[in-house]
């Protein structure tokens, strides 16, 4: 009798490659294909999995279920072969519901803080011992993995609302960050996005475990049931006298009766307070300790790809993030300026999609306010047609009409070698953007570095 292979189209995405990391543990047989080779790709050619690098109608011929996400098309070769051979296909959204069967799955979702508050979530159960699962959207630094198949009780997982996939599968708990217009191309209106939200928290079985922000005027509008948390009186979960010492920030909270103070996280920013404000409370409600709580949050080791050092050369850093929606990029920016000592921020940004740039162009100018220097480079597409007037010149006049103006355009492939020469001693320099600008950090080391 055969062996069941699942395979995926795409499997060196973040998602995806979570998910293949899981059934591999299991003992399942994987397989999966991607255009080009990663160290994703790599490391599970190592854990087990047969990887093709492109696409072709052979890879699929020994599979028994066929996984593919939103970015993949109907006209991909792989889609068309599993349909005419009659191979079960599920999206990675449907996969990852039939993995979450016989958990208690812990979902957090948002349009933004999503991974980091996942990874907070997942992190403090593994140090609890608890034996979680999880498949978040980014490697935590200190096991470098984005997924994990454990024996416990509790599956944490990241609920994309980007495609609508989040109401895929279902939760015991969850956390909701936020809500704000961003995916538009799939959602067409804010009422529908506000709704594919109300339709999440709906699904969510245990309200008492449903944690939500109540800074957020969308949610608070849901009158969602479930403890709100934020800076706002009136939330269940209070936080107030938060501050940022360096590269920390350190909170009180108030949550039932009891006052917590001096909580650490090894993040910084306002919303990184958040995050671990709503971390905390779901913690106390799954019956953590508070001492669980504290040397869980304190010993976080952070993300790949969220305010990420990726070294230092004389006396200039370097610094990698995902944040590629205004909202993040300015909260990402306010927090370094802050934790900077007065250093001059340059920041490379690579818009991503067109859809996505057109419909927040007028909102980076301000979300640069924290920005010495910004050095745009070329919309990084993720397989978007083109949208022929976001020319270059025409997002930089945009952004200098907003009122920002220390902004200048360089092509993707000269980017390196120009931010090698200007650069100056002591500056920091920030790469954002959920494309390919994660490269250009190590290209530049190695540029300062000869």
């Amino acid at each position: 009798m055969m062996k069941n292979q699942t395979h995926f189209i795409g499997i060196g995405g973040v998602g995806m490659s979570a998910l293949a990391r899981i059934l591999l543990k299991k003992g399942e047989k994987v397989s999966g294909s991607d255009i080009k080779e990663s160290q994703r790709t790599n490391e599970l050619k190592k854990a087990g999995a047969e990887i093709f690098i492109g696409h072709s109608e052979a890879n699929v011929k020994k599979a028994t279920t066929v996984v593919f996400s939103s970015d993949i098309r109907d006209d991909n070769i792989e889609m068309i072969a599993a349909k005419q051979k009659g191979i079960p296909l599920l999206h990675r959204s449907e996969m990852l519901g039939k993995l979450v069967i016989g958990y208690a799955p812990l979902l957090v979702t948002g349009t933004h803080g999503k991974t980091t508050t996942s990874s907070l979530l997942a992190h403090i159960l593994v140090e609890a011992n608890l034996d979680p699962s999880f498949a978040v959207g980014g490697y935590l630094n200190n096991i470098q993995t984005n997924s994990r198949f454990g024996r416990g009780h509790y599956f944490v997982a990241e609920a994309d609302e980007s495609d609508g996939s989040f109401l895929n599968y279902p939760g015991f708990g969850a956390i909701i960050t936020n809500i704000e217009q961003d995916h538009m191309n799939y959602w067409k209106t804010e009422k529908a996005l506000i709704e594919g939200f109300r339709k999440f928290a709906d699904h969510i079985s245990s309200k008492e475990h449903l944690f939500w922000c109540y800074d957020d005027q969308h949610l608070k509008s849901l009158k969602l049931t479930g403890p709100s948390y934020g800076f706002t009186e009136g939330a269940d979960l209070f936080v107030e006298n938060f501050r940022q010492v360096h590269w920390h920030m350190i909170f009180d909270l108030h949550f039932e009766g009891k006052r917590f103070e001096n909580i650490q996280i090894p993040l910084i920013g306002a919303h990184n307070v958040l995050n671990a404000a709503a971390v905390f409370g779901l913690g106390l409600k799954l019956d953590l300790t508070e001492d669980q709580l504290r040397k869980g949050l304190v010993s976080f080791p952070g993300v790949g790809r969220r305010l990420e050092k990726k070294g230092t050369v004389g006396s200039i850093d370097i610094y990698d993030d995902y944040a590629h929606h205004p909202t993040e990029i300015f909260a990402t920016l306010r927090a370094l300026k802050n934790a900077s000592h007065g250093k001059r921020i340059v920041l490379a940004f690579q818009p991503h999609r067109y859809t996505r740039t057109k419909c927040c162009l007028d909102d980076f100018a301000d979300a640069f306010e924290y920005a010495d220097e910004v050095v745009l480079t070329d919309v990084y597409a993720a397989q978007e047609t083109p949208i022929p007037e976001l020319t270059p010149d025409k997002i930089l006049s945009r952004i200098k009409a907003g009122g920002y103006n220390k902004v200048r355009f360089v092509e993707r492939s000269n980017l390196p070698k120009f931010l090698s020469q200007f650069l100056q001693p002591k500056d920091i320099l920030i790469t954002m953007g959920a494309g390919d600008i994660t490269a250009v950090g190590p290209a530049v080391l190695s540029e300062l570095k000869e």
